[in-house]
């Protein structure tokens, strides 16, 4: 057994969880963690099924007396968010995740935990495993790539589920239970690029933002958190006001769902001007510190001397300055109807260099579709105004709140019975399969609730040990109290 877990309560719950931890799981290389999944459930009698993408779905059968129970679907996601520190040495498509204790948490060791939604994964596991529970029938799904596009739950057939109830186990916060949620949409764009020989009598460095906290583009994107590249782009653009700035390189960002918590340029300037380009750096260190001291205090703005490449044309690093400095970023409109929430979002997220272009991802979100459109159209708007091709995605659906639901009633009795106190009934600014599922599974119940968890999408996730054995007794105890 895993030092790490070693005398946790439930034991099943959290063997489970380190075992799956050993497995590489990152979107769309799932193939180990699926078999490990279909092994589990022959190994344990259980009848499985795979369909064409990598979903996965189990059938448990009711225990004795409960067998005209309705059918409860206990569903998660198999894939977890592959971010790390930029000095930590680990593959995600082989390294197992090293699982650490501190005290009332388990995180990781310099990468993302995988608790989202590794933990979820494993109490559906324990619970198939587990014959001494009281449940009518269950079945469980296990879904594929939730995190870069949720397809798993997109590509679901009508005929992959029999249950007419839904039990998400995706919610990272107990005590609340989860019953609307975002839809959300991507939108690229493509800027077409020239290239040059920097001038001769110009220096090359690299700067470079770290140290920043990043954190879930939708859960964490009212918390006030810097975003690297924003940051990063505000330097350049401001030195670029005041000497020939010329760009060789601006990188950062790793996931469209994730706030970028590191970027790096590689510029070229006049050498007379090196001394005053490092102290404008330092300045905006210190400005940033003090923008930043209460939401993300380890913000660090490096500069190095580095050898001269190619640069942009003039025409092309300013279009790119003033676009990223245009495109919003963040908290668009917080909701009417539901305190504290988050209405409509943007997140710019990623900036790759290729050879002829630049490649600008970014990811919009909202509760109600038409304001999701809007923000689209506004990011839309920027980026053809710099001349960049525009791609939006597809998306997918939010999750309009039922409050008269059957399992949210149930819930709110069984929490109220087990606790003495009532559990907190929200929505999610975040894309939950339940949005696609209750669309492919019409007058499908459902609802969202897990342990408690923070920083999922970076290396500063972590998972509270105490609300593990807290949510598992009480999803037992709803699970043995539908009727």
């Amino acid at each position: 057994m895993t030092s790490a877990i070693e005398g946790l309560k439930p034991e099943l719950v959290w063997k489970y969880f380190a075992e799956i931890s050993k497995i590489p799981r990152g979107s769309k290389n799932e193939t180990a963690i699926i078999n490990y999944v279909l092994e589990t459930a022959k190994k344990l009698g259980l009848e499985a099924k795979k369909d064409r993408i990598g979903n996965v779905a189990v059938t448990k059968p009711a225990s004795s007396g409960k067998e005209n129970v309705p059918t409860v679907v206990l569903q998660g996601h198999l894939d977890m968010v592959c971010e790390k520190n930029k000095d930590k040495i680990h593959d995600f498509t082989r390294d197992p995740i090293e699982l650490i204790r501190e005290g009332n948490i388990i995180r990781a060791n310099g990468t993302t935990l995988g608790a989202d939604n590794g933990i979820g994964v494993a109490i559906s596991l324990a619970i198939m495993e587990d014959k001494s529970l009281v449940h009518g029938p269950l079945e469980f799904l296990f879904t594929v790539d939730e995190e870069t596009g949720l397809t798993g739950a997109q590509n679901l057939q009508s005929d992959f589920l029999k249950g007419k109830i839904l039990i998400n186990l995706d919610s990272e916060e107990e005590g609340a239970l989860y019953v609307g949620c975002s839809g959300g949409q991507d939108t690229i764009g493509t800027l077409s690029i020239e290239w040059e020989n920097a001038p001769e009598d110009y220096s090359a460095f690299t700067i470079s933002i770290t140290g920043l906290r990043g954190g879930h583009s939708g859960l964490d994107i009212n918390a006030g958190r810097a975003n690297a590249l924003k940051l990063l782009n505000r330097v350049l653009w401001n030195l670029n006001e005041k000497l020939d700035l010329r760009i060789s390189k601006f990188e950062g960002g790793s996931k469209r769902n994730a706030i970028p918590r590191e970027a790096e340029a590689v510029i070229c300037i006049p050498k007379d001007k090196s001394a005053f380009v490092k102290s404008e750096i330092q300045n905006f260190q210190n400005l940033f510190a003090m923008e930043y001291a209460k939401v993300d205090s380890g913000v660090k703005l490096t500069i190095t001397e580095t050898s001269k490449s190619k640069v942009l044309k003039k025409n092309d690093s300013n279009k790119l300055l003033n676009l990223l400095y245009s495109l919003p970023h963040g908290v668009v409109a917080m909701s009417a109807d539901i305190p504290n929430l988050v209405e409509t979002s943007t997140n710019l997220a990623i900036i790759n260099f290729n050879e002829n272009n630049i490649v600008i991802a970014t990811s919009q979100r909202s509760s109600v579709e038409s304001c999701k459109k809007d923000i689209v159209y506004q990011v839309s708007s920027v980026f053809r105004l710099a001349g960049a091709k525009v791609e939006n995605t597809d998306g997918y659906p939010g999750w309009k709140p039922n409050l008269n639901s059957k399992i949210l009633s149930i819930s709110k009795e069984i929490y109220k019975k087990l606790f003495g106190k009532e559990p907190e009934i929200k929505a999610i600014h975040a894309g939950l399969e339940c949005g696609i599922i209750g669309e492919k599974f019409p007058g499908m119940d459902m609802i969202s609730m897990g342990p408690t968890l923070e920083a999922v999408h970076s290396p500063d996730e972590k998972i509270y040990i105490d609300t593990v054995e807290k949510f598992w007794k009480y999803l037992l105890e709803i699970l043995k109290n539908i009727n």
